[in-house]
């Protein structure tokens, strides 16, 4: 290269100060893909709310050095590519159930293991114990920062009878949301069907699926209670517990300023508050949208969540825990917090 050539290179350089910027200053907007139908901020599905609570208040914070567009109903890419998308750095955040990418990464399906987590108290304690440090090690090696903390208890909707004891759903096809799940269910007699629950209701109305274990918000905004006639709600307990944090790719993170970075993981940390009163309120008001639609509704009680809890041990939490060390260190972990 002639040294013209190379003078004019570093003259082209110098005129524009975007090359010379890191990617974080540039002001390019972060996306945000989830699987969930959109609203606004104000109202709608509560996960979707929540991601676009998180962006105003990031952007409103960060003085507009970050913005974001949102991604609802799997339209920027299909719900079970969004954990991979982040750990390569193609995708920047996802509100996307852990346990989806069980596939990739076994430990994430500590995130809906059966019978392991039975109250919200219990769910969001797992933050600052052992366990959620251990599981938050873990997604930062394999790419992923949490950000938010959030966690749905869930019920089963059935286009025939309640499903409240294990002996209710032999025969019957039924979606679990994870191997652990399938697990237990299979236990029961069931034969199970794996899918998103955004996929829930094309199957629960051509017949494919007879039932589905899903979290209560789920069951509410994909207007399951078309197809359903009848209820197990999560209200009174519940052995479904899905963790379903807004995630960030590490690639992406560790590009941001340390105040960026800073700005996101305490607003994400302060919605959680909203994200739980949000699910709360959705084990209730899923009763009420269901009785309108003429189901039967009934509470899983406690008697039943023992059986529940029961197969689980001698199947799914076994399954889980001879995966790997890793698997085995977070199982033992979770069983403290119970």
């Amino acid at each position: 290269m002639s040294t013209f050539t190379r003078r004019s290179v570093l003259a082209a350089l110098a005129a524009s100060p975007l090359l010379l910027q890191p990617v974080w200053a540039q002001n390019t907007a972060l996306k945000i893909s989830h699987q969930f139908p959109g609203g606004t901020i104000n109202e709608g599905d509560f996960r979707d709310r929540l991601t676009r609570m998180f962006a105003a208040e990031v952007e409103k914070r960060s003085k507009g050095s970050l913005k974001f567009e949102i991604y609802p109903g799997s339209s920027l890419m299909k719900t079970n590519a969004q954990f991979s998308a982040m750990r390569k750095g193609a995708l920047d955040l996802s509100l996307v159930p852990l346990s989806y990418a069980g596939g990739e990464v076994p430990e994430v399906n500590i995130g809906l293991m059966p019978g392991l987590v039975t109250s919200y108290e219990q769910a969001y304690g797992w933050k600052n114990a052992e366990v959620g440090k251990e599981l938050n090690r873990i997604l930062n090696e394999k790419g992923i920062v949490l950000i938010s903390w959030i966690w749905q208890a869930g019920g089963m909707a059935s286009r025939t009878k309640p499903v409240i004891d294990p002996e209710d759903a032999k025969g019957m096809k039924i979606r679990g949301g994870s191997r652990e799940m399938d697990l237990i269910l299979k236990a029961a007699g069931a034969a199970v069907v794996s899918l998103p629950s955004n996929e829930i209701y094309a199957a629960m109305q051509t017949g494919a699926m007879e039932a589905a274990l899903t979290s209560s918000t789920s069951l509410i905004s994909f207007r399951l209670e078309e197809v359903s006639k009848a209820l197990t709600t999560g209200r009174a307990g519940a052995y479904w517990f899905m963790f379903e944090p807004l995630m960030m790719s590490k690639a992406v993170f560790d590009r941001l300023s340390k105040e960026q970075q800073a700005t996101i993981l305490a607003v994400g940390a302060e919605l959680e508050i909203f994200a739980q009163n949000a699910a709360k309120a959705d084990d209730a008001e899923v009763a009420n949208v269901y009785s309108k639609a003429k189901a039967k509704v009934v509470d899983l009680n406690p008697a039943a969540l023992k059986k529940w809890q029961a197969i689980a041990r001698t199947t799914a939490w076994k399954d889980y825990g001879e995966r790997n060390e890793n698997c085995a260190r977070l199982l033992k972990l979770a069983e403290k917090t119970l």
